[in-house]
Parts: structure tokens; sequence; C-alpha cells
């Protein structure tokens, strides 16, 4: 069977059955498992599950047929039913920290990794913690995995981030354009005032944006779809960013066959996803590049575009819309994350991307005439 990372093949549903239980006569592991508060599991060679722990169950609320299956498909992973090999076989899997934990531990080191997964069903994002080691029983080999759920943990560490390093440098930088005011002369004055007023709405937007993405992951944020016109929403957005500070020394246009597309939607959340599109392009390309933006009726659907020049890397391709993952910096940036889970989950829409060296790199988001 084809696969783009880890062997594909599986044991059948006998040798998964004796396998269950060679492991389940060594009590002493069942009496350690269940006294432990990570999900624990113990795979065959083929990756596939052959014991856990009731965590597993708390976790993930299903009770029969884990067994056979492999920790991704268990978790829900988007990746794992890409492929007819599942879990570990697409080329995304190449950077699932679970899959490399595993590889590891099967070459005799034992690993500690983080694996982002964005789950089939509702688009939501789990991060855990995985630790693997090998093990020998019954003169079989195994791997023990123990996974930690960390989200709230990651969460907790891009807000702190964000409040405690981002806004407070722009706040900072406020009170002191502030400051300088009553010392400015009378040409001075105005240019004061316009980069006190940027820097506030910098900050704004970063807690309204932050305050969206926790509502909506909460499952908590309201829709209010009106009647947009496609062109004239982009054009908003050319003139929110045209003057960025993203924008310095690089250009943005608005692609001339773009379209007036009547439809409903939510303005705000729209505008929040399409200005991320944006905003990211041009923090991607380099001075004197050209972002491109524009919107087309495609298959009955309002298509919004965003083209910047650069290519990207592969491991960033296979990464970008995974929650804690950014471009920006270890704790930096939920722009893709945010894009993806406002569209699908809220707007019933589809986000999605294409690089290459000819075409840069082009995000798209779809949406229906009407919600």
């Amino acid at each position: 069977m084809e696969t783009k990372f880890l062997p594909a093949e599986r044991a059948n549903e006998n040798v998964i059955k004796q396998q269950s239980e060679i492991v389940s006569n060594f009590s002493y592991l069942k009496d350690l498992y269940s006294a432990v508060t990570d999900v624990v599991l113990i795979l065959n060679k083929e990756r596939q599950i052959v014991f856990y722990n009731n965590n597993l169950i708390d976790m993930i609320g299903i009770e029969n047929l884990i067994c056979g299956l492999r920790l991704g498909e268990v978790f829900k992973c988007i990746h794992a039913f890409e492929s007819a090999g599942g879990c570990g076989t697409t080329e995304f899997c190449r950077e699932c920290g679970a899959a490399k934990a595993i590889l590891s531990s099967k070459k005799g080191t034992p690993a500690t990794e983080e694996c982002r997964i964005i789950q089939k069903e509702g688009n939501s994002a789990l991060d855990l913690r995985v630790k693997t080691k090998q093990i020998e029983i019954g003169d079989e080999d195994f791997t023990i995995v123990a996974a930690t759920d960390i989200s709230n943990e990651k969460r907790r560490r891009v807000l702190e981030r964000l409040f405690f390093h981002d806004i407070m440098n722009t706040a900072v930088g406020v009170r002191g354009l502030s400051e300088l005011l009553s010392m400015a002369s009378e040409e001075n004055l105005n240019e004061l005032k316009d980069m006190i007023h940027n820097g506030s709405e910098h900050l704004v937007e970063e807690i309204k944006s932050q305050r969206m993405l926790t509502a909506a992951e909460n499952n908590e944020l309201a829709i209010t779809p009106i009647l947009i016109n496609s062109r004239k929403l982009l054009e908003e957005i050319f003139n929110l960013y045209k003057m960025h500070e993203v924008a310095k020394d690089k250009n943005l246009q608005i692609d001339t066959k773009s379209q007036g597309i009547e439809f409903k939607s939510d303005k705000v959340i729209l505008s929040r996803v399409v200005g991320n599109m944006t905003k990211n392009a041009l923090e991607a390309c380099n001075i004197g590049d050209t972002v491109k933006i524009g919107c087309i009726l495609e298959n009955n659907l309002v298509k919004f575009w965003v083209n910047n020049p650069t290519v990207m890397p592969t491991s960033v391709k296979l990464q970008v819309f995974q929650r804690s993952f950014s471009t920006k910096g270890q704790g930096r940036g939920l722009g893709t994350y945010s894009m993806k889970l406002l569209s699908e989950k809220y707007l019933k829409g589809q986000v999605s991307f294409t690089t290459s060296e000819i075409e840069g790199t082009t995000f798209t988001a779809s949406y229906p005439l009407g919600i």
C-alpha cells in the first residue's frame, strides 16, 4: 500500500486480539497505567493500539473499537483519513510530533514531542505532549505512548505571549509617543497624533481578534448575516492595510477583475478572515514586492483570494493551519488557524492555499451566497 512517510501495512484482527491478550496478561501493567493521569497506549510494530488505559476513554468518549486503530485515527486527526493507509502515511505526517516520537523510539531512542492535531469533526484543535519508549512484552516489541493534553497550556502561553509581549510593546510605544506631544513642534504634532492613533488601533484590533477566537473555540461566537458586496468589502480591506505598518515599502493591489457580488454573511467575521489573509501575505513578502487581492464568483461560491510572490517552505506548508504553529516564531500568531476555524465552522466556507515558484503563494477563502 502506498505511503508518503511511515509504512501503511497493518496487523489483521486476529493478530491484534492475540497481542492484546499478551499485554493484558501482565496485570501489573493495568495497575500501573490506571494509577497515572496521562493517556497511556501500547502500540504494536504496525503502530496499532493493542492496549489503552481508561484515561483515553475519558478523553475521547469512546469505549469500543479502539484496538487496531492508530493514534491519529483515535484522536480524529484530519490527515488520518486522507489516504487508504491511514495515520502516518500522508506527507503531513512527516511533521507530526507523535509520528516522529514513535519512529524515534523504534530506533531505540525514547522521545518527547508535541503533536498538533486539527480534528476531523468541527475543525477543533488538540495539542498533545507525546512521550514514547520501546518495550518488550512476551518476546514481542511494542511502543509505549504516554499522551498529555496540553491544549489549555498552549492557549495560555499564546495569550501570555500576545499580551505580555506584543501588546505590551505597542502600549509602551503609544505611551512614549503621548509623552512627546508636549515637546513636539507644530510641524511634528500631526504626525505624532497619527502614530498614536495607529498604535491605539493596533491594540484594539489585537484584543478584538483574540476575543473573537476565544469565543469561536468555546462555541460562543454569534453570527449576524447581512447583505455584503464583495468588491466593497475588498476595498475596505485594501484601505485598512495599504497604509498599515506591515505594508511599508510594499505594494498592495486589488485585482481589476474583482467582482461586486451580493451575498449574505457575517461581515465582521469575514473581514477578520480576509484581513488576516492580507496581513499575512504582506508580512511574508519582501520590500518592493506586490500583494494582490481579489474576489470572483466561481461555482456559485464567493471566492476571495490573496497572492504574494514568495514560496512557502515545505515544513511550513505541512503545518500551516495547525493551531499552535506560526511562521512568526514560538508562541506567535494564530492567523491561518483562525481563518480556517472562523470560515469553516461559522461561515460554512472553505479555506485553502497553493504555493509554487511560478505563482507564489495564494490563500483562498470561498463562501456560499447565503448562510
